[in-house]
């Protein structure tokens, strides 16, 4: 197992939830010392190939040239997670990290699987993310779904465990409702240790956690909104319209079915305009009407190194708040309730 890179020590960045964000500017992931990139490096695709199409369209060279296009261009912070090709993800993460010696923040995801339920599966899980990341500690470690057979006291006090034992040095969460956050939160300090991490699902095209009490949360909170998904799995890059949808798995998916599509013109409509006006593409508006708001940090994927290179594009400049108030009102449509809101 490799150590983890040596890292110089953090910039000091004041966290205040509140202030409005600049999106020229690194940001603290909650109350922790990591300081990133608000653009970062989502690695879902990474070994996927049931849906993404990982061997196929892209292979482990790709994934090697957009993690150093991604190095290049300032983006230090990736995300992955144990399930994200049953290990794979973590595997090519890994060694990307020990070839290239790369100062950069890791996060990823312990998934509370049925047959998970007893305190020693959590450190089984954390172990073997560390061996398949090559890493003595993981940067931060999130559970990824709030539904588990095991009690969640003592789920968080077994991440609790490994933060003092040095195998993880932050604690965070996925997919977590208001309610369900705010409790985390509580049983967490309650052992000595802040949650730090809140990452679900936003974009333009599903805002439901401003309304669904999420947003909130994080700030009163102070805890980082980590958005997946930011450009709505390519829907917001302008690619696909009424007469091009996507090839694979994901055609299979609601959003990229015609009515939808013909929904969702509007939006990429007033990305290209605005766009224009920067000399930026559709997508690197959309994260960067993102990573303007504070305490929120976007993760796109990535498969090639065009990938890292337009999503760091996002990053270093700002839209006016003209600009962003138009996009509020061309994607209100998606400003509601999602299903597993409910659940959450």
């Amino acid at each position: 197992m490799a150590r983890n890179r040596l890292c110089p020590p953090p910039r000091v960045v004041a966290r205040n939830p509140g202030r409005p964000a600049i999106a020229t500017e690194p940001v603290c992931i909650g109350r922790s010392d990591l300081v990133v990139n608000p653009i970062g490096v989502g690695t879902w695709q990474w070994g996927d190939r049931r849906y993404w199409g990982y061997g196929i369209d892209y292979d482990a060279e790709d994934i090697a040239a957009a993690f150093d296009a991604a190095i290049a261009a300032g983006l230090n912070f990736f995300d992955t997670a144990e399930i994200y090709g049953r290990g794979e993800s973590e595997r090519l993460l890994g060694r990307q990290l020990e070839r290239s010696g790369a100062c950069v923040a890791v996060a990823s995801k312990y998934m509370p699987l049925p047959n998970r339920f007893s305190a020693a599966a959590v450190a089984g899980a954390i172990d073997a993310s560390r061996r398949r990341l090559e890493v003595r500690t993981i940067d931060l470690y999130q559970v990824h779904w709030p539904f588990s057979l095991l009690r969640k006291g003592v789920l968080l006090r077994e991440l609790a465990r490994a933060v003092e034992g040095g195998l993880i040095r932050w604690v965070g969460v996925s997919n977590y409702g208001a309610g369900r956050l705010r409790r985390a939160a509580r049983l967490l300090a309650s052992y000595g240790v802040p949650l730090v991490a809140n990452q679900v699902n936003y974009s333009l095209l599903n805002r439901a956690p401003e309304i669904n009490g999420v947003i909130a949360a994080c700030r009163e909170l102070d805890i980082t909104l980590i958005a997946y998904s930011p450009l709505a799995q390519g829907l917001l890059t302008g690619k696909y319209g009424p007469g091009k949808r996507p090839d694979g798995a994901g055609k299979t998916v609601s959003k990229f079915r015609g009515h939808d599509l013909v929904r969702v013109e509007p939006v990429v409509r007033a990305l290209r305009e605005i766009g224009l006006q920067h000399q930026k593409s559709p997508a690197q508006v959309a994260l960067n009407w993102l990573i303007r708001q504070p305490g929120v940090v976007a993760i796109p994927g990535v498969k090639n190194a065009a990938h890292a290179r337009s999503n760091a594009g996002a990053y270093g400049w700002s839209l006016s708040d003209a600009e962003a108030q138009r996009l509020n009102e061309v994607s209100a449509p998606w400003r509601k309730r999602g299903l597993l809101d409910r659940l959450l």
